[in-house]
């Protein structure tokens, strides 16, 4: 009963994460107090690293999304240099995310917000400049923050069989 009374709020927080605790608690039939003591212990837990918002970046002045896929040299390739990788990553807010991995020939990928093109081109400049010596390749998928969007990005079409 437990586990699943997680599973079902954690959903519910990532659909929306400013519903109040009270209107948790109707939705899945338990207390307001039992939703506030379940969440204080996933928020302990680690279940919940953080409260966030999703705004409309191009509201923001945003136009550009990017993801920026590499292929680092696996001759090159080791904790230090990740290390030296993060470090670097720390230093561009407008890259969100960054992560190493595996799929379409590459091993990582950065994705990032910037005003313009121009700004776009910039920075992936900056980045082949200081990092190109380590990588065998890179690429990038590109897209204008208010066109083309199929789906926008939202966790509330989260359903609780994803848990």
């Amino acid at each position: 009963m437990r586990k699943r009374l997680t599973e079902k709020l954690l959903i519910e927080l990532l659909r929306n994460s400013k519903e109040s605790d009270r209107k948790l608690a109707r939705k899945l039939g338990v207390s307001q107090p039992t939703i506030t003591r379940t969440r204080g212990r996933i928020e302990r837990e680690g279940f919940i690293r953080s409260y966030t918002i999703i705004p409309d970046w191009r509201k923001l002045g945003f136009e550009i999304m990017a993801l920026t896929f590499v292929k680092m040299d696996p001759k090159v390739v080791s904790e230090d240099l990740i290390g030296k990788v993060r470090d670097y990553a720390s230093k561009f807010p407008n890259a969100f995310f960054a992560s190493t991995g595996e799929g379409l020939g590459m091993t990582g990928v950065i994705m990032s917000l910037h005003k313009d093109y121009r700004h776009y081109a910039q920075k992936l400049g900056e980045f082949r400049s200081d990092w190109g010596q380590y990588m065998e390749d890179i690429k990038s998928f590109i897209m204008v923050t208010d066109e083309g969007i199929i789906k926008e990005f939202s966790f509330k079409y989260i359903n609780e069989d994803l848990l």
